[in-house]
């Protein structure tokens, strides 16, 4: 057995603006029981040496890769947490914990998270509603799967986020090209789920998001973000608002079904983003994913409701009871900045004051090309962020506040014939 101190054991850090305000937390709560940090990552480490003990560079997007760093520190350290929030990862992470006997999504629960089809097979073995669905990796298999679905329906990649490469068709017409763009984006994947589409029935609704704790099978919403997203057929997300009051925090159905989906997932411990339809036929649940929100929504939520998430995250990883508590009730949200075409840009500044304003900052350097749906996906250039006592007030506050943002761009021209996906612009740490 390893002697020393216990140590976190944590892969991929994130962004900074994205994710510090995770870290930090987590620091303090480790210095406090005496735990070690130690972080794999796949660049060379900048902001996260104020926080990590111990920073090992390794491809953790390469499963052999990320699995030997991670077992050579276990063979020097005694890990008793293991944290993950970057979705490609999620999943060799959650294999991992179970391999070293430490809280975590368990085994089917990660699997259930990161495979779609998976998710909605159990979910619909389980009795929640689901809609109809298929996996294909042909554009014949496609036509098919939505024939006998019922039109209109959803094409998306079998393991991805953000609504990267999720695609509305509404008619036969508008199927060969959804799937051509959902297989690309799914060949990214770096996992074993790549180079597949799901083909599902699209279900009418407001759409939100719920992150939530589960401590030993207990599942425990933490906060609701309500999701606004561009127009059919993308679904890109454009901004979220956290209200610590949303009555949907009260709703028995569907506090209910989140609570029976995570048990049919059999997910143990750890924080998920679980993203739902409001229908008229109930809560749908889309997806959920074994890791905290993306875009800002934890940070959205600790404004609107004083829960600090990188805290609730230590106490599950650790086997601890966490503390979802609302000290706050104040409402939070966050608008992106998008191009109205491809462009090039050459600079984007961000306001320093405004009505509530909480945070602002770029998210693409100079010289980057933002590219709009289907050529590209997440083409944003800055964020906003901000608090009011109320929905109107913030809504308000977020269109002030983004209407201060200057851009400065030149027209991008056409993407190449048959160019490969390839990722978002911005979306990891650079090196040093």
């Amino acid at each position: 057995m390893t002697a020393g101190p216990g140590a976190l054991l944590v892969i991929g850090s994130g962004l900074k603006v994205y994710r510090e305000y995770l870290v930090a937390p987590i620091r303090r709560r480790a210095r406090e029981a005496g735990l070690d940090m130690v972080l794999l990552n796949n660049l060379k480490p900048t902001w996260q040496r104020e926080y990590f003990d111990e920073i090992i560079v390794a491809n953790v997007f390469d499963s052999e890769a990320m699995g030997a760093a991670a077992r050579e520190v276990a063979g020097r350290r005694r890990i008793v947490g293991l944290m993950c929030w970057d979705e490609p990862l999620v999943l060799d992470a959650g294999l991992l914990a179970a391999e070293f006997g430490v809280p975590g999504l368990s085994v089917p629960g990660v699997r259930g998270c990161r495979d779609k089809e998976l998710t909605r097979a159990q979910l619909t073995a389980a009795g929640l509603y689901q809609p109809g669905f298929e996996l294909t990796t042909t554009a014949a298999g496609a036509r098919a799967a939505a024939e006998r679905i019922g039109y209109p329906v959803v094409i998306k990649p079998r393991a991805m986020g953000a609504s990267i490469g999720v695609v509305f068709a509404a008619d036969e017409a508008e199927v060969d090209a959804a799937f051509r763009i959902a297989l690309a984006a799914s060949e990214v994947d770096p996992g074993p789920y790549r180079a597949s589409a799901l083909v599902e029935g699209y279900a009418p609704g407001p759409e939100i998001s719920v992150d939530g704790a589960v401590h030993k099978g207990e599942y425990l919403p933490m906060f609701v973000a309500r999701k606004h997203s561009s127009d059919q057929p993308y679904f890109e997300e454009v901004g979220h608002l956290v209200d610590a009051a949303d009555p949907l925090l009260e709703d028995r159905e569907l506090m209910r079904t989140l609570a029976r989906a995570h048990q049919a997932l059999g997910i143990e411990d750890g924080i998920t983003h679980s993203e739902v339809r409001l229908t008229d036929r109930g809560p749908l649940i889309i997806e959920i994913n074994g890791r905290l929100g993306g875009d800002l929504i934890p940070f959205l939520g600790r404004t609107a409701t004083g829960i600090e998430p990188g805290e609730v995250l230590f106490d599950v990883a650790t086997g601890r009871w966490p503390d979802t508590g609302h000290t706050r009730r104040a409402v939070a949200g966050i608008r992106f900045g998008y191009p109205a075409q491809d462009c090039v840009l050459r600079s984007v500044t961000v306001p320093t004051r405004a009505p509530g304003l909480v945070a602002a900052a770029p998210m693409a350097e100079p010289g980057t090309t933002l590219r709009l749906p289907p050529g590209g996906y997440l083409a944003r250039h800055s964020f906003v962020v901000c608090e009011a006592d109320d929905t109107r007030t913030c809504l308000d506050r977020l269109a002030t506040a983004a209407a201060l943002v200057q851009l400065d761009t030149e027209p991008a021209g056409p993407p190449e014939p048959n160019a490969p996906f390839a990722m978002p612009a911005g979306l990891l740490d650079v090196d040093e």
